[in-house]
C-alpha cells in the first residue's frame, strides 16, 4: 500500500513539474509572438502614415 501511493505521489509530482515547465515555454512563446505581431503592425502602419502624408503634399 506505501509502495503504490508513493507511486500515485511521484506520479503527480512530476505532471506538476511538468506543467509549471510547459507554463514558461508558453509564456516565452505567446512573448515572442506578441513582439512579431507588434512589430509587424508597426511597419505597416508606419507605411501607412508616410504614404498618407506623401499623398498630402502632392
Amino acid at each position: 500500500m506505501d509502495f503504490l501511493m508513493s507511486l500515485m505521489l511521484g506520479v503527480v509530482y512530476q505532471a506538476d513539474s511538468l506543467l509549471m515547465e510547459s507554463r514558461q515555454v508558453i509564456g516565452i512563446v505567446a512573448a515572442f509572438l506578441a513582439a512579431v505581431l507588434a512589430a509587424q503592425f508597426g511597419w505597416h502602419g508606419t507605411d501607412r502614415v508616410i504614404g498618407r502624408r506623401q499623398r498630402s503634399e502632392d
